[in-house]
């Protein structure tokens, strides 16, 4: 008989912080882990009595210090395993919000733990450890995923 469970999968959140640069080219906001330095999105747990998009929202002002409309409609999923405090790996189900960035604030809640950069969707996409994030970001980078949804977003802004 196995021992081995299944372990539940959790949910989590995340913003896609978007922009276009002045020559008119999508960029992606990364920022880095606080354990080993990775590129990831800003990211966390549901809170209770928030919306997931506006709890992607607040991840992103926390982690990366971006400020911006965020669309209620997620863009996409991904997976990982989190690496907990205690050494033990959770394997976790991440749904992406599409955030168009208006402003990036000097000073920010997490800014002596992370790293923020923009990088083209196709760099990024090389960045990142998560194989289901970076084929979404190599689809935006190709047009072939919800580009029309991150416009649609920048135009009501």
């Amino acid at each position: 008989m196995s021992k081995s469970k299944t372990k539940q999968v959790i949910d989590q959140i995340a913003a896609l912080p978007v922009h276009w640069d002045k020559n008119g080219k999508l960029r992606v906001l990364l920022v880095t882990s606080r354990d080993r330095g990775r590129w990831v999105m800003p990211k966390g747990w549901q809170m209770d009595g928030t919306k997931p998009w506006q709890a992607a929202e607040i991840e992103a002002l926390e982690e990366a210090g971006a400020i911006g409309f965020i669309s209620d409609t997620p863009i996409g999923q991904y997976h990982y395993d989190k690496r907990m405090d205690d050494g033990r790996k959770t394997p976790c189900r991440v749904t992406l919000y599409p955030m168009v960035v208006e402003k990036l604030k000097r000073r920010w809640k997490e800014r002596k733990q992370r790293k923020r950069h923009w990088f083209s969707p196709k760099k990024a996409a090389k960045l990142v450890e998560e194989k289901e994030l970076s084929a979404l970001l190599r689809a935006i980078a190709d047009k072939r995923v919800a580009i029309a949804q991150i416009e649609e977003l920048r135009e009501s802004a």
